[in-house]
């Protein structure tokens, strides 16, 4: 994992009223096809905010949720691109420096493993995802501002 560039920085941002964002880059050095990214494993100040509460956009395409990126089996994000992440969070986060632990949860595209379609039927929370078969191994973490 490429994590010290996982998170954009200057990116972090209240997204109006409905809560924030930020930019994300695949953790892969060949990038991944989108039906491989499960969604994230995000924490704020020790807030959690789960996957139903995400949304994600890539390719220029509008924000989906991870349900629907998991049907994208032909679409690619590419390693030099970066995605943005939407997260609920009503009213946003107050202005100042916040502590953001983030976890890619990303399915290892190396041919098929013996897990593989167990994990494609009862896909893993991200944060779950971590194991020898997975690129992340622990929760990064980064000191973020909302101006």
């Amino acid at each position: 994992m490429f994590d010290n560039y996982m998170v954009k920085e200057g990116s972090f941002q209240n997204n109006g009223q409905d809560g924030f964002k930020f930019q994300v880059h695949v953790g892969d050095y060949r990038g991944c096809f989108l039906s491989l990214v499960r969604g994230y494993y995000i924490e704020v100040d020790g807030v959690e905010y789960p996957l139903e509460k995400q949304k994600f956009e890539i390719n220029g395409k509008p924000p989906r949720t991870f349900d629907e990126i998991a049907k994208a089996v032909w679409e690619h994000w590419d390693y030099d691109d970066y995605a943005t992440l939407y997260v609920e969070c009503p009213g946003g986060l107050s202005k100042g420096p916040h502590r953001l632990g983030i976890m890619q949860g990303a399915l290892v595209q190396y041919g098929w493993q013996p897990h593989d379609q167990e994990w494609i039927d009862n896909t893993p929370l991200p944060k779950d995802l971590i194991s020898e078969h997975t690129k992340q191994k622990e929760m990064y973490y980064f000191d973020v501002e909302i101006k």
